[in-house]
């Protein structure tokens, strides 16, 4: 309001000074006129001349008049305007000053809905309303809350957040949590936020508490974010439904890999506790589990994870829903730091490369596997017999499961199909899957067929498959060869 206030008293100064400017050419005009009429006759016609011109003087004044008539109006505007600007509010932007309650302030107008118009279940439509931070570096003490009444349709962008040395350990640096703000009890809402956009924001968290926290919100955008130096999570979202998590940069330390720290990384780059999400073209480099994932159906493609390794104890991505994963991993690339998934349940991983020893482990929990398929990823390891896909556990429930296609350079290859032949003199002949199948002693199918020399058609059997060996036998010795095809899948 001082700002528009401010405005409008230096245009009215600045109409004052040019209205004195053409009445002093308008006077100057009357005396021309009348000293020099000889030489003013060739111009002006004596009297009528001098009308004319102090006609065309008031006629610019009041054109000049109105036009800064106009810009005073679109100055007044302004105030209307549905962006916050954080300075205006006293926030400042050189981070040595507390700059939470300027910052929470400006929040608090921007909630103040511009209409009735609303959202899903009610949610007040804000109306596109911006928290500016205007490329600023703003010290917390305390996290920033969206109010409990909730909102959508509204934007926090460019600028960074940095926790203060005493920032609360518990809490995020931005909350989008009606319930950690005091309220979220209504029983008419399920949800509180909808579509709201963080966006453009570097997140200093000091190593106290998180960057993000979401919670029963709809919709949310967090995008191009750099995350650094939190001790929970960068991101954590808690229910709700559909929270993209793209374009964006996540580390407990700063750093391009190769840290003498690593092994003492903590925290969690990202956590979806809800359903419906979507983590795309993001990097976490540091942090002790890379994503963890405890609700079913998201989406994950084109993450990068280098984060603690899998060898120092860390995780790229931890499935940790047992019976119920429903997710999907594409286009992904997990460097030094593996996927596990617990009694996994529909899962889809492909076209994604593993470095350095990284795989996919299945950890068995109730002993279920069904509706997984792992296919055409690449894996790079470095000759130490780590197997591409690793068993945890036994399990005992397996269904639909496919692991194929895939390619793979100093590391064991492992499927649920395969193929090999066995030849030479006699009337057994043995296959060995047991290297290259994914269960031990499951073979639920099988296809042979046998190649004699020397003219020979000898009577031929399937007579043993057990321990994931098939043994084929005729009815006389014969030089042949036997090629046998298996799947542990019955169908």
């Amino acid at each position: 309001m001082e700002a528009a206030r401010r405005r409008r008293r230096e245009v009215d100064c600045s109409l004052l000074l040019l209205a004195a400017l053409l009445l002093a050419l308008a006077r100057g005009a009357s005396g021309w006129a009348h000293g020099h009429g000889g030489i003013a006759a060739g111009v002006v016609a004596g009297a009528g001349g001098e009308r004319r011109y102090r006609d065309l003087a008031t006629r610019r004044m009041e054109s000049v008049r109105s036009s800064f008539g106009a810009r005073r109006n679109l100055a007044t505007s302004n105030t209307n305007s549905r962006v916050y600007h954080v300075t205006d509010y006293g926030a400042d932007p050189t981070g040595r000053d507390d700059a939470t309650a300027a910052i929470t302030k400006a929040i608090a107008d921007a909630f103040r809905r511009p209409s009735n118009a609303t959202m899903t279940g009610g949610i007040p439509d804000l109306g596109g309303a911006e928290i500016h931070l205007d490329g600023g570096v703003y010290l917390l003490k305390g996290p920033l809350s969206l109010p409990a009444s909730g909102g959508g349709n509204f934007k926090i962008h460019s600028g960074s957040l940095r926790a203060s040395d005493d920032f609360p350990t518990d809490r995020y640096l931005i909350e989008l949590s009606a319930k950690a703000a005091g309220g979220g009890s209504s029983p008419a809402m399920s949800y509180y936020y909808e579509y709201v956009t963080l966006r453009d924001l570097m997140l200093d968290c000091n190593h106290r508490g998180g960057g993000v926290s979401v919670v029963d919100s709809l919709r949310v955008a967090v995008d191009n974010l750099y995350i650094t130096h939190f001790s929970t999570d960068g991101v954590a979202v808690t229910g709700g439904h559909e929270t993209f998590i793209r374009d964006t940069f996540i580390g407990q330390s700063m750093t391009a890999g190769g840290d003498p720290g690593e092994r003492s990384f903590t925290g969690t780059g990202i956590r979806l506790d809800g359903n419906d999400n979507s983590v795309s073209d993001v990097v976490i480099f540091s942090a002790a589990t890379g994503i963890m994932v405890t609700g079913g159906a998201n989406s994950i493609s084109g993450v990068h994870c280098y984060n603690k390794a899998t060898g120092f104890g860390g995780a790229g991505i931890y499935l940790k829903i047992p019976g119920l994963t429903q997710t999907w991993i594409t286009n992904s690339y997990m460097d030094f730091t593996s996927i596990v998934a617990e009694d996994p349940v529909l899962l889809h991983v492909s076209n994604s490369f593993f470095l350095g020893d990284a795989n996919v482990i299945l950890k068995s929990v109730n002993g279920v596997a069904r509706g997984v398929q792992i296919m055409g990823n690449l894996f790079n390891g470095r000759g130490k017999g780590v197997d591409i896909v690793e068993l945890d556990g036994e399990f005992k429930t397996v269904e639909q499961v496919y692991v194929a296609q895939n390619a793979a350079e100093g590391m064991n290859l492992r499927s649920t199909a395969a193929r090999l032949a066995a030849e030479g003199n006699g009337s057994v002949w043995t296959v060995d899957f047991s290297p290259m199948l994914l269960f031990p002693d499951r073979i639920e199918h099988v296809q042979y067929s046998l190649v004699a020399g020397g003219g020979a058609f000898p009577g031929h059997a399937l007579r043993n498959v057990s321990g994931n060996r098939v043994v084929v036998a005729t009815d006389a010795d014969v030089t042949a060869t036997v090629h046998v095809l298996v799947d542990q899948n019955s169908s």
